[in-house]
């Protein structure tokens, strides 16, 4: 196609395209550098939970020293209980990791 100069449409075309493409980089990085500060956040959450559960006692664990009025333990789980608690923690701490691999990898 020409124009009433006679100068071929198409260039101005092809740099409205290479602007388009331009600002479509910028945002794409932008958003990229908002996922990483909010993955790197996520992360540290994340390391911070697992040492919270890492350094948790049970109720009835040693070192636990609840005791009711006639000082036998408060609290105290069987050992089954106590697998249970922590199965569930893992679980918790596994569906959280991977989230926030499914997350980064958008």
């Amino acid at each position: 196609m020409q124009d009433l100069d006679g100068q071929n449409i198409t260039v101005d075309v092809n740099l409205l395209e290479v602007n388009l493409l331009e600002n479509n980089i910028k945002l794409l990085v932008a958003r990229l550098v908002d996922c990483r500060k909010e993955n790197n956040e996520l992360r540290s959450e994340l390391s911070s939970l697992q040492n919270i559960l890492r350094n948790y006692k049970l109720p009835g664990t040693v070192g636990s020293s609840a005791m009711d009025a006639s000082g036998a333990p408060v609290g105290v789980l069987d050992y089954a209980e106590k697998v249970q608690v922590k199965q569930k923690l893992v679980l918790i701490l596994q569906k959280i990791e991977l989230e926030l691999r499914n997350n980064q990898a958008l």
